[in-house]
């Protein structure tokens, strides 16, 4: 048992939980990130945007941090900042659920919500970064950690995440993850293939983002993804990536509910969709081999959404067939 002197070190070293498919030889291993203090992955790059500022003499004591996010990241941020004395600022829009936005403020976070016009289903991710870039004009002595241009947010998961994926399991052969600012799927894929070359990136995003399409629909799911009025983030490294694939709200925020009921297991939307779709593809796939799948986040901060049968009626997101589809795929 590790005990330590500070919750920050208690980020990374999550567990992983191996999931057996019916008809396959593959090892699959769930990476659930929901067991950092924050709840989420982001809190690994939460982190270290905020060492490397300090480092840097962009962030100076008794400063402002302000971050455009769905959620994850402003939580992670607002540990941090709770700790280390800053003031924290979150530029959110309504894709950030009651329960993020409770936790942010719980840890002395302020909230600044844009993108009120926004139809429900569409984000507002351009409003927010525009918004964040004023408030660190605006105030003094502040940074904006600006994570979708971050270099420091792809070196977090580098450092950590691959790291101990390695350490673990000695070799992955197939890594599934969501993709959103490109931090934490390009930032593990840089750190296993210095390990393994031959390791295959696989990234999901939501049906109607662009960072593969141009052409953008709305989308439910939060923290993932880039919408079609937003910039693609510039950490991307698209020469990382081997594979790339597309997951429904339906077959995100189902497969969210399939996993709850079935496994025992909470998970958000954005990792339900990388769950599915990576399910899929390893059903379909020959040989064997050591498969890893990120679950960015828990799904304890989606209860009146994604696991309220009232919200998921109402935007006509509820269909037995994932679920059924996942019960032929996996053993229970």
């Amino acid at each position: 048992m590790r005990i330590v002197d500070n919750i920050l070190e208690l980020i990374g070293e999550t567990p992983m939980l191996k999931l057996n498919l019916k008809d396959s030889d593959w090892n699959v291993y769930l990476k659930l990130e929901k067991f950092n203090p924050g709840g989420s992955m982001k809190d690994r790059m939460a982190l270290k945007m905020v060492e490397d500022a300090e480092k840097n003499g962009l962030l100076k004591k008794g400063g402002t941090i302000i971050e455009s996010s769905s959620g994850n990241t402003a939580t992670g941020l607002a540990i941090i900042s709770a700790l280390k004395g800053y003031r924290f600022i979150a530029v959110v829009d309504h894709h950030a659920t009651k329960e993020k936005i409770d936790m942010i403020k719980a840890y002395g976070g302020e909230i600044v919500v844009v993108g009120h016009e926004k139809k429900p289903d569409e984000v507002a991710s351009a409003e927010r970064e525009k918004a964040a870039i004023e408030l660190a004009e605006k105030i003094d002595n502040s940074f904006f950690t600006f994570q979708t241009n971050n270099e420091s947010n792809k070196k977090a998961y580098e450092d950590t995440l691959a790291r101990e994926l390695i350490n673990d399991l000695k070799t992955v052969d197939e890594f599934y993850a969501a993709i959103g600012t490109g931090g934490s799927s390009c930032g593990t894929a840089m750190g296993l293939k210095k390990y393994n070359k031959n390791t295959v990136i696989n990234v999901i995003e939501p049906y109607g983002s662009t960072i593969f399409n141009p052409i953008g629909a709305p989308y439910f799911q939060s923290g993932t993804g880039i919408p079609e009025d937003a910039d693609i983030p510039k950490i991307i490294d698209y020469s990382l990536i081997d594979n790339n694939y597309y997951a429904s709200d339906r077959e995100a925020f189902n497969a969210c509910r399939y996993f709850a009921k079935k496994h025992g297991i909470l998970i958000g939307g954005s990792a339900g969709g990388v769950l599915y779709k990576a399910i899929e593809d390893i059903a379909n796939k020959s040989g064997t081999g050591n498969a890893v799948i990120l679950l960015c986040d828990g799904g304890e901060k989606y209860l009146n959404s994604i696991f309220n049968d009232e919200w998921m009626q109402k935007n006509d997101l509820l269909d037995d067939n994932i679920e059924k589809q996942l019960s032929m795929w996996l053993e229970e």
